[in-house]
């Protein structure tokens, strides 16, 4: 049996960049990406080393690239900085000392703004308080907070003195903030009494007083009072933090930190279930960081950015923290949720803060599609000029919606292929020289050096299905899993015998163009009388349909077939749900993408189960389908209820 898989879905729109945009833009021209591209992966040394000499180095390195022990890869490690320098005292110190870092706003419309000399002054207080409770270099510190200042603070705090931060999504369970405590072995949290969500306080120093319960490794929990809502108090641990900042001095030199130096943990789901802690270092993870965030999105000296997503997730370390402040970028940050108090909050405050460069996830421009394209409109978004996604594969209709109401059919799309283990965009558009093609993450990024291939390393051609693989090492790629150096090796330099190449777990295609189409992760293929089907696909052809604003595709233990296709479908407003839609849909995929990709089940849904990232838990509608009691953590689930109604069948 054939273990490619079959590509099904085709896209042939084509949208060039402006001619306006193209001449301003850092890349320009097809021939100079090539030329780059070509640069970035014949000659990686001599490319990473320029990139790298444009940051502050502490101690300059020598040495760009140590490859000599496969996987393990060593970036300028003779090398000495500090993350939190690069990201605040080169600016602090400079010209940009009075330009706003941050424009913050709280979900109940309250307001801060942070300069970059307010900021650095902020985390050398906040990262002297660290220090006077006796954690130093190479200690771990979890943090657990809402997205308020002070999380940004609290990493670049650790940065500082060389902590090694392990930030958690304030939304998991105390159990879920309890393993990553005592995985990495934290001596310290930081946390805030609580945080706003859709009008309510969600409290949660009381979820870290249940995580921290018997662990004596924990000296230090160090609370911002966010909400004011009651906590509980243990003396000697707990701390104050607008206390312990009192009389505290912005005198606080950065620890000087090796290259290869350990800057995060940031732990993510396996199979097995047990959360993997990725490891990122401080000089490769920095030097990818500040070239992607300055590339992918064409980076002004007056551009207002804003990146949607929480810090407690990669792509909140990679573009809300290090990349946008490393390249001097003034950045909005927003506490709660997109429809609080209303649909438009998002669009209210890109219009407020002049947003000019704006990057969110496919789960929310689907929602954004749903509430009503009258929510954009009511707002003027004209200094929008770029537009970018992030999170999972987006289907076409989603990508044309956002480019025609929110950019206003003159704004490039970016859509980034990347992983917490990459630490930055490994495949992407770049928006001044790329013909984007609605769906597709296009071509690599420098240093990139992908291909698609199939179960025995061998390279396949213009649009056959495969798996992802990177073959060359980049500066932000992981080093490791911490305390299990076997199964970093198992889990990404197992795939093909040669031990080099990495598997990031994802299907793939490149177009003849040389294109990628992202094909969504291999376990969420379905094979289906020994055809492989993207569900990606099948879910991008039901969205296609007038009637639907959101679709996720499951597979089902079948008898018959091997596995069968369920999709779970959620209707635009005013649409009613019932046999004729069924039929109409299964007609629909049908002609899009062939009989076989029909589901044999369609159930109708009024949301999809998601995490308040706004990722689709897939693996929650896999147990459901199959008709089986799930043993999934369900802490960050954003609607509880939609469970039992999908088992019920309402």
């Amino acid at each position: 049996m054939s273990q490619r898989i079959e590509n099904v879905l085709q896209e042939d729109r084509r949208f060039p960049p402006s001619e306006e945009f193209r001449a301003a833009a850092r890349v320009g021209s097809e021939e100079e990406y090539r030329r780059l591209h070509q640069r970035s992966v014949e000659d990686p040394e001599g490319f990473w080393a320029e990139v790298a000499r444009e940051l502050p180095w502490i101690q300059p390195f020598e040495t760009v690239l140590d490859w000599s022990e496969a996987p393990r890869a060593r970036w300028f490690p003779d090398g000495k900085l500090n993350a939190s320098a690069v990201c605040l005292d080169q600016h602090a110190d400079g010209e940009r000392a009075g330009k706003i870092a941050i424009h913050w706003e709280g979900e109940p419309g309250d307001t801060r703004s942070f300069t970059y000399r307010e900021l650095r002054d902020e985390v050398a207080r906040f990262a002297n308080v660290l220090k006077a409770r006796g954690i130093g270099k190479g200690d771990r510190v979890a943090i657990y907070m809402p997205m308020i200042p002070e999380l940004a603070m609290a990493v670049l705090a650790c940065a500082r003195i060389g902590a090694i931060h392990s930030v958690v999504f304030g939304g998991f369970s105390a159990q879920a903030l309890r393993d990553r405590i005592e995985d990495g072995d934290c001596c310290a949290v930081i946390c805030a009494d609580g945080g706003w969500r859709r009008g309510k306080v969600l409290p949660l120093k009381p979820e870290v007083d249940a995580a921290c319960e018997g662990i004596a490794s924990v000296h230090t929990v160090l609370t911002v009072r966010r909400t004011e809502n009651e906590v509980g108090w243990t003396e000697g641990r707990d701390v104050w933090l607008h206390e312990a900042l009192e009389g505290v001095t912005a005198d606080c030199p950065p620890e000087p930190m090796g290259a290869e130096d350990t800057l995060f943990l940031l732990y993510t789901s396996g199979s097995t279930g047990k959360p993997k802690g990725i490891m990122h270092t401080t000089g490769g993870y920095m030097v990818g960081a500040y070239l992607s965030t300055r590339m992918v999105f064409d980076l002004r000296e007056d551009d207002v950015y804003w990146c949607t997503a929480d810090v407690g997730w990669i792509t909140g370390h990679s573009y809300i923290v290090y990349g946008p402040l490393a390249n001097g970028a003034t950045q909005v940050m927003y506490e709660g949720a997109p429809n609080a108090p209303a649909e438009d909050r998002f669009w209210d405050l890109c219009e407020r803060y002049g947003v000019t460069v704006f990057y969110t996830a496919p789960t929310a421009i689907r929602a954004f599609m749903k509430w009503g394209d009258e929510h954009v409109e009511k707002h003027d978004l004209s200094k929008l000029r770029l537009l970018g996604t992030v999170g999972e594969p987006i289907n076409p209709e989603a990508w044309t919606w956002y480019r025609r109401v929110v950019g206003g059919d003159r704004c490039p799309i970016v859509d980034t292929w990347w992983q917490t283990e990459t630490g930055g965009i490994m495949i992407t558009p770049l928006p001044g020289c790329t013909d984007t093609k609605p769906g597709s993450a296009t071509r690599p990024f420098f240093g990139v050096d992908a291909a698609i291939l199939d179960e025995e390393g061998n390279e396949l051609g213009a649009n056959e299905g495969g798996f992802l693989a990177i073959r060359k090492p980049w500066p932000s790629m992981l080093r490791g899993i911490w305390g299990d150096e076997q199964r970093f090796k198992d889990t990404y330099w197992s795939k093909w015998t040669d031990g080099w190449t990495y598997f990031p777990g994802d299907g793939a295609r490149r177009d003849e163009d040389g294109f990628y189409w992202i094909l969504g992760r291999v376990d969420d293929v379905i094979n289906v009388s020994g055809h492989r089907l993207s569900t990606m696909e099948i879910e991008s052809s039901l969205v296609a349909h007038d009637a639907v604003v959101e679709a996720a595709v499951v597979g089902r233990p079948d008898d018959l077939t091997g596995e069968a296709i369920v999709a779970f479908v959620t209707t635009g407003g005013g649409v009613e749900p019932g046999d004729a839609l069924r039929q109409g849909l299964l007609e629909h995929v049908a002609t899009e993408i062939g009989k076989l990709a029909r589901p044999a089940e369609i159930r109708f849904t009024d949301v999809l189960p998601k995490t308040r990232s706004g990722k689709i838990m897939r693996r929650l509608l896999r147990d459901i389908a199959a008709g089986r009691e799930s043993s999934q953590d369900m802490s960050t689930i954003e609607d509880a209820g939609v469970l039992e109604r999908l088992r019920k069948g309402e």
